[in-house]
């Protein structure tokens, strides 16, 4: 008996995502129909223990159009829709969804929301970016303040005094300061 890894999808006015979790997976077969007719079987783990998925999605998609891509963590399956509409389910058959689909949240956009995101649904895939340094990060504390902040009390003081000098205002009293 096959088990069925987590089917996770997002979609798109004229696409849909379809992203299968399954780590190290061997001996992938996918089979997209044109009527919405989706297959999916590998094996993964030390065993070679067998994983399949075998759903209708709610409407006619566009083989030639669609994508898939077997990476060493998941498959991700971009699959163009037939008609450029938006689905109001992921399956077919009405009632409660099977345990193993879920909600792409990561890559989801509601409907009003797809011109907004257009460009920002970029598919990266297996790439680990957390070793990058790409600016943002900085040094984090336990109370998660920046560690990087070189300003110190007193030159916040200082700072705030010579504002109020160049503006003409009144010196700001001890108990302002205080409170701060």
């Amino acid at each position: 008996m096959s088990r069925h890894p987590t089917l996770k999808w997002a979609q798109r006015a004229d696409v849909l995502f379809i992203t299968i979790d399954l780590p190290d997976a061997k001996d992938v077969k996918l089979k997209l129909e044109p009527e919405g007719k989706f297959y999916f079987s590998a094996t993964a783990g030390a065993d070679n223990l067998p994983y399949e998925i075998d759903i209708n999605l709610h409407d006619k998609v566009d083989v030639k159009e669609s994508k898939a891509s077997v990476g060493s963590r998941n498959i991700v399956y971009l699959i163009k829709k037939e008609e450029s509409k938006w689905w109001n389910r992921l399956l077919k058959q009405e009632g409660k969804t099977p345990v193993f689909v879920k909600v792409d949240w990561d890559k989801w956009v509601d409907e009003d929301e797809q011109d907004e995101k257009a460009g920002a649904d970029m598919d990266f895939g297996d790439m680990d970016f957390s070793n990058l340094n790409m600016g943002g990060g900085g040094d984090f504390d336990a109370d998660g303040v920046d560690g990087d902040d070189s300003d110190t009390e007193e030159e916040v003081k200082e700072e705030e005094a010579s504002i109020g000098k160049k503006e003409g205002a009144p010196p700001v009293s001890n108990e302002v300061q205080a409170m701060a």
